[in-house]
């Protein structure tokens, strides 16, 4: 590591901006929403407009970085989400805000293309599992306390804009001073959806609604809780023990999986998470500590179920094929995040806002089902045959850095690229 380091540690302190500013910046535009009366389904879809954003970049704009290589780029797509996110100030007009998410999230896209391609090129076959490893880490790290800067006294409702977009802009700096040569990018195979449900049909499931059901309830939660009389202070706590949660339940759920199976432990998270949805329409809304210990409880159930998929789909490939199969699951999360917010809002409008929860009780429920299903139709491989848990965070603020997995194959010339529009079939 002390080799490494120097070569990616200018990447990972750009790593950390840029997710503090994102962990900022979807819970804010969620409260200065809610807090001007928008409908729900409308800010179900500005949130759901990041996601298709993103998955918009993740497809096309590794041909602005071979046109002008990493660092420019790296600029290019900084700038972009920089500037569409000082926007928001100028324009309060919610449905220009749909077009703002938007390009945010393809602004996102390109830097974390770059960041991640970056860190597989400078990473070697004996250091790639630390690097991943220190990668979700800072990740995670930053995920967490970004919230709290809620806390921040901003009447005016501009100051928390600008400091996401300085974090933002800052986050070039290190990359713009490397004087490490940019890496170079080789295509990035891809398995299509139906491809991977022949594969594994419960890992291709189980990947459309983790992104499905988190990304919703992390959208309208500062409606939820406007609407229910919490304090901003409260949302951003809400929000850093979720990380927390998140990371935590990955190590005990990990183990489990490893010597119990991916199934068993997919149905079984699925199902209390449905659980404790029902227990949030019900108790949510009549204190703070309710709130925050079945939200703590939620997210630690529902946080492990990418990583689960990912490894269930991995026990039915060749390495060489892990890259290609954990990309079309993570285009699958995607597919699932650009649809949950626009769901669940739409699920608000009759149900008030515990509709929020009801549609995560109902999703989740449904998820545990077909876990169920698929337990009864194919017998699971051995716990020997099975590989191991690795914990990836289930966030568009890391594209998921298959190729660092220690799980797969590693190739030098297999380098982070999304894949042509034509394989997503």
């Amino acid at each position: 590591m002390r080799q490494i380091l120097p070569t990616v540690l200018q990447v990972l302190l750009s790593v950390v901006l840029l997710d503090a500013a994102l962990a900022i910046l979807s819970p804010l535009i969620g409260l200065q929403l809610a807090r001007r009366g928008v409908a729900p389904e409308i800010i179900g879809l500005i949130s759901s407009a990041y996601y298709v954003g993103f998955l918009a970049g993740t497809l096309t704009c590794h041909k602005i970085i071979d046109r002008v290589g990493h660092i420019r780029a790296f600029g290019v797509f900084a700038v972009v989400a920089a500037n569409a996110t000082l926007l928001h100030i100028l324009f309060d007009d919610a449905y220009f805000w749909i077009g703002l998410r938007v390009v945010v999230g393809y602004g996102v896209a390109g830097l974390i293309v770059i960041i991640e391609s970056w860190l597989n090129d400078k990473a070697s076959t004996e250091n790639r599992g630390r690097v991943f490893a220190l990668y979700m880490a800072l990740t995670w790290a930053a995920s967490g306390l970004g919230p709290l800067a809620l806390n921040i006294e901003d009447p005016s409702g501009q100051i928390l804009f600008v400091i996401i977009t300085m974090l933002i802009g800052f986050s070039l700096i290190p990359m713009a001073l490397t004087r490490i040569r940019n890496p170079e990018i080789a295509h990035r195979e891809h398995f299509g959806i139906r491809r991977l449900y022949r594969i594994s049909p419960t890992a291709t499931v189980v990947s459309f609604a983790s992104g499905l059901v988190p990304t919703a309830i992390y959208a309208l939660l500062p409606l939820y809780t406007e609407q229910n009389g919490y304090s901003t202070a409260e949302l951003s706590i809400v929000f850093s023990v979720a990380v927390i949660a998140g990371l935590v339940m990955q190590f005990p759920i990990g183990h489990l999986a490893d010597h119990l199976g991916r199934r068993p432990l997919m149905f079984a998270s699925a199902a209390s998470a449905g659980v404790t949805s029902v227990a949030l329409v019900f108790l949510g809304g009549t204190g703070f500590w309710w709130l925050l210990v079945l939200y703590f409880v939620l997210e630690g159930l529902m946080a492990p179920l990418y990583a689960l998929a990912v490894g269930q789909a991995s026990d039915y490939v060749e390495k060489k094929d892990f890259v290609a199969t954990s990309a079309g699951l993570l285009f699958a999360w995607g597919l699932g995040a650009s649809l949950g917010p626009a769901v669940a809002g739409v699920a608000v409008r009759p149900f008030g806002t515990e509709g929020l929860f009801m549609f995560a009780a109902v999703s989740l429920g449904l998820i545990a089902l077909f876990v169920a299903y698929r337990m009864m139709r194919r017998q699971a491989k051995s716990i020997p045959e099975q590989g191991n848990y690795v914990a990836v965070p289930q966030t568009a603020a890391t594209w998921g850095a298959p190729e660092l997995d220690p799980r797969g194959e590693p190739d030098s010339a297999d380098l982070p690229r999304i894949p042509k529009t034509a394989d997503i079939a």
